[in-house]
């Protein structure tokens, strides 16, 4: 019988989700915040640096896409970073960036 996922496997699986830009996983980048496991959905926040950022739709598809196999769904809360956040993150981007 297989076992239901824990929190530890949803959160292994948001961890490896890669910004598609920066060569950093959105956890490294400061991006999720509160994962959550009650029953089949697993919850978070997406944090995000700036309002209205182009690559929104494509972040939340992989994170979703991220967990599916493990059989749940998957709700997100959109956020936005504080200034000492987004300080942190422009100084990864700029350490990591990749281009598209």
């Amino acid at each position: 019988m297989k076992k239901d996922p824990s929190i530890e496997d949803v959160k292994a699986a948001i961890a490896k989700v890669m910004h598609p830009a920066i060569d950093r996983t959105l956890m490294d980048l400061g991006m999720i915040r509160d994962i959550v496991l009650a029953e089949n959905t697993a919850s978070l926040t997406l944090v995000i640096p700036f309002p209205g950022i182009p690559i929104l739709s494509f972040l939340e598809k992989s994170l979703k896409e991220s967990v599916s196999p493990l059989g749940i769904d998957l709700k997100l809360n959109i956020a936005q970073m504080n200034q000492d956040e987004v300080q942190r993150f422009l100084a990864m981007e700029k350490e990591a960036w990749k281009g598209l």
